[in-house]
């Protein structure tokens, strides 16, 4: 579990997921947020990401952090699918990030299936 991709990949995703989750409170950014969803939701999802990131970059209940990632991230996948194809590359990365460290965790998931 503590290889250096493990540490490199989830160092990269809470920086990720800190600085897109602070640009949904505060625009800072040059990506303009999507019509027709009501403003709350993005505050909502930001302050979720901006939590998750803290836990994956300070390394406490990583494994915790990663299952609450996991639906926003297949949002995100799913978002960019539908209205926001050229974003797609970040929303692979996510999913494809999210889904190996907990692969790498699954040892921490397995009482939950018994």
């Amino acid at each position: 579990m503590n290889s250096k991709f493990t540490k490199m990949a989830r160092i990269a995703l809470g920086l990720a997921l800190l600085i897109f989750g602070a640009n949904m409170i505060k625009s800072f950014l040059p990506f303009p947020p999507p019509q027709g969803l009501p403003g709350y939701i993005f505050s909502v999802v930001g302050v979720l990401e901006i939590g998750i990131g803290i836990m994956l970059l300070l390394k406490k209940w990583v494994a915790f952090a990663l299952l609450l990632l996991a639906p926003i991230s297949i949002n995100i996948f799913l978002f960019h699918i539908f209205l926001d194809l050229p974003g797609m590359g970040a929303a692979i990365a996510i999913v494809v990030v999210n889904a190996s460290l907990i692969y790498k965790h699954w040892q921490q998931y397995k009482p939950l299936f018994y």
